[in-house]
């Protein structure tokens, strides 16, 4: 595999998005709107409420942000790109592109839900560390699922029916990492917690990477 590659596929696909501003331009919206309900709704915002609505709306707008992942281009296009480059290269690059976005999703939803509502967050590095792993989790996951999916009809539903159930260990470790992060529970295995993490984030990567050229064959 070569980094060139893989760096031109990621430029490509940020070019991409800024021709079309209007999708992640929604997903922000989706986030600030999202932060505003929180705001009007809870007479009071406890850091657990936080937390919990935090990772919920990331999740969603995660969801919303990368079920484009392999249907932007078309057909054709793809099959240009796949003259060019290697399967591998593809996906790590798709990989990479997402966990940007979602990096970026999650620090413009914590400043909207720190705007609207409380500013709880004790531990910067711990909250960004998992914020970093969350988005790199979700990300491969999400991601994979697309690439499998691929073009097909109905692919929304059919990207939350399989993608879903597949975050839940993740989402329960981000849930906990974040609280500690919070300063509501007082955790002496975070560290192992965030390397469990990174653990699973590798081997969800590694699955993906080694996976995807057999499904692109198929």
């Amino acid at each position: 595999m070569k980094f060139s590659n893989i760096a031109a596929l990621v430029r490509k696909d940020f070019l991409i998005e800024w021709k079309e501003k209007y999708v992640l331009g929604a997903i922000l919206m989706f986030v600030v709107v999202s932060s505003y309900i929180i705001y009007k709704s809870f007479q009071q915002v406890t850091p657990m409420s936080w937390n919990v609505l935090f990772w919920i709306i990331f999740i969603f707008a995660a969801l919303n942000a990368l079920i484009r992942s392999f249907s932007a281009e078309s057909s054709k296009q793809f099959l240009y790109i796949y003259q060019l480059v290697k399967p591998g290269e593809i996906i790590i690059a798709k990989v990479i592109y997402n966990v940007i976005i979602l990096f970026l999703v999650s620090v413009a939803l914590m400043g909207a839900m720190s705007l609207f509502t409380i500013h709880p967050i004790k531990d910067y590095f711990l909250f960004f560390a998992a914020v970093t792993l969350g988005s790199i989790g979700v990300s491969v996951c999400f991601t994979f699922v697309a690439s499998v999916l691929g073009q097909q009809a109905n692919q929304s539903v059919l990207m939350s029916v399989l993608s879903l159930p597949l975050i839940i260990p993740i989402l329960l470790l981000l849930l906990k990492v974040t609280a500690n992060a919070l300063g509501f529970i007082n955790d002496t295995n975070v560290n192992s917690d965030l390397f469990l993490l990174a653990g699973i984030d590798a081997i969800l990567f590694g699955v993906a990477v080694i996976i995807y050229p057999f499904l692109w064959r198929s």
